[in-house]
């Protein structure tokens, strides 16, 4: 499975960059959005020195993480974002009809490398806090790091999936997905404990962003030495399970579109 999708990897690189001057302005424009976002974030901080007492590096990192797991999602799990078109135009019948993974396949489908400007952007962010010195790194902080990254990625991946199991049922896809999807990334540049108890509730055991996001950024920057908090963004990949079940379930129910 691994070297199919390789080769999967491989054939959307090669057909993006055909066009190369198209690609590298999708690329710049990607992560001018993603620098656009990050001024807003500035100016404000500038104006108000914090945020629900937040600082500006806290708040920077809040971004960098919520920004990088979702460029990686959408990059990578851009499949599942766009299965509507494969049910509309009858493409998923072929998918079925052929002897592999059809969560591979749809994986494979479409892989959005112009989505990585984001993530060069946030990595930038990254940079430049490691270079302003806030956090003490160590080895603990950098599995940290790599858990909140590993967490986001499968918070926003289980999303995308969730919403092409609900295509199953639809046919066409729910705009409404895009207040969890793009809204989550936008709530997520700002750690959640601004937003009220009511919505850190919402985002902690319904759409799991703060498990990767606020709660190990309290450990990150020394407001807790709770080891357990270096870990809780690895249950956030539990989102995925109620995002895999649906598309079983959608899957099984599915009768072709007739296109």
């Amino acid at each position: 499975m691994l070297r199919l999708y390789t080769k999967y990897l491989d054939m959307n690189l090669r057909a993006q960059l055909e066009h190369r001057q198209s690609f590298v302005m999708m690329l710049l424009s990607q992560a001018l959005l993603a620098f656009s976002s990050f001024l807003v974030l500035q100016i404000l901080m500038q104006r108000f020195g914090s945020v629900g007492g937040f600082g500006l590096d806290e708040v920077m990192l809040s971004f960098a993480v919520t920004w990088m797991s979702f460029s990686l999602a959408e990059t990578f799990v851009r499949g599942f974002d766009r299965f509507s078109v494969l049910i509309a135009n009858g493409g998923f019948d072929r998918v079925l009809l052929r002897p592999r993974s059809a969560i591979l396949q749809v994986l494979g489908s479409t892989v959005d490398f112009s989505r990585l400007g984001r993530l060069l952007q946030a990595l930038i962010i990254l940079i430049l806090i490691a270079v302003r010195g806030p956090i003490q790194w160590d080895f603990l902080r950098l599995l940290t790091l790599s858990n909140m990254l590993v967490g986001g990625f499968c918070v926003f991946a289980g999303l995308f999936i969730l919403q092409a199991g609900v295509t199953f049922f639809t046919t066409e896809g729910l705009e409404i997905f895009n207040i969890f999807t793009d809204g989550g990334r936008e709530f997520g540049s700002y750690p959640m404990l601004i937003y009220g108890q009511l919505m850190l509730r919402f985002f902690t055991f319904v759409v799991p962003i703060a498990l990767f996001q606020t709660y190990p950024l309290a450990y990150l920057f020394g407001r807790s030495q709770n080891l357990g908090l270096v870990f809780l963004p690895l249950l956030a990949g539990l989102f995925l399970l109620p995002a895999y079940l649906l598309w079983r379930l959608g899957r099984r129910r599915y009768e072709s579109t007739g296109s």
